[in-house]
């Protein structure tokens, strides 16, 4: 069961979605929600060059004020959600703070960002990062999104590897809450020699009942094929494999994981 979560705390365009998932998925779940805020520390403070160690303090002393102004909100909005949580701080980069701080955790909650980061107020583009240096499941939350609604209908993409698979196994529990569940593989001759009725099958044998969707791909790309069955379906959110090539192959062709966190703007439950 997801009984513990870590809720990334940054003041930016994502905070409230974040917060807003994380009360949601606590009070769903009953799960404690374990707010993790890094300081990310300049480039320029790591370094003398133009003089940079000597605005250091104050560049520090900022983003700390920033922090602790965040830190006040979100203790108040807390205290008000009538949901369990405790309090971490560490320094340094963001995505080895949280990754560290997620170690005993069931699952990240990050902002699923709406375009690319142009002010100090767009949200941070983590879930990438976190699903592949992780082995924890990551919640990217669209950064306009005003709940999850993890007991309405859940979509699951399906293609047999094994990043689907421990997407599978990670979201049963989440699972478990969803009124529907679909599973969507789309049609790809030769790819993995698992049939697609073993994830009906291995949902089952949980109690989960799902319906078992071959989306033909019809000369279209997995991921627009995948795109076009999520927008028939209309999923509250999405469990799904992340990174199933090499990173630098996911940069270089393109890639299913880049293409929804980039085009998708559905709740995404991704497993590395």
């Amino acid at each position: 069961m997801m009984k513990s979560v870590l809720l990334h705390i940054h003041e930016d365009h994502g905070a409230e979605s974040r917060l807003q998932a994380a009360s949601d998925l606590a009070r769903a779940a009953g799960a404690h929600i374990h707010c993790v805020q890094v300081t990310a520390t300049p480039d320029i403070v790591a370094s003398d060059l133009y003089g940079g160690a000597s605005m250091a303090p104050a560049m520090m002393a900022e983003l700390y004020d920033i922090d602790e102004k965040a830190r006040q909100r979100v203790e108040q909005r807390l205290r008000r959600e009538d949901v369990s949580w405790d309090w971490r701080h560490a320094q340094g980069d963001i995505v080895r703070g949280l990754l560290s701080a997620a170690t005993l955790t069931d699952g990240i909650i990050v902002t699923l960002p709406t375009g690319p980061r142009k002010q100090l107020a767009d949200p941070l583009h983590l879930a990438a990062d976190l699903a592949l240096r992780g082995r924890t499941p990551v919640l990217a939350m669209p950064q306009d999104a005003r709940a999850f609604r993890i007991t309405g209908r859940a979509l699951v993409a399906w293609d047999g590897s094994l990043e689907a698979s421990a997407a599978l196994r990670l979201s049963v529990s989440l699972l478990k809450l969803a009124e529907e569940v679909h599973i969507v593989t789309v049609e790809e001759a030769g790819k993995y020699p698992f049939p697609a009725t073993d994830a009906p099958e291995y949902l089952a044998r949980h109690g989960v009942k799902a319906q078992l969707h071959i989306w033909p791909q019809d000369g279209r790309t997995i991921d627009a094929a995948l795109q076009a069955a999520i927008g028939v379906l209309k999923p509250d959110w999405i469990a799904m494999g992340a990174f199933g090539h090499s990173r630098l192959r996911e940069m270089v062709f393109g890639g299913v994981t880049r293409t929804m966190l980039r085009s998708v703007h559905v709740p995404l439950l991704l497993a590395h």
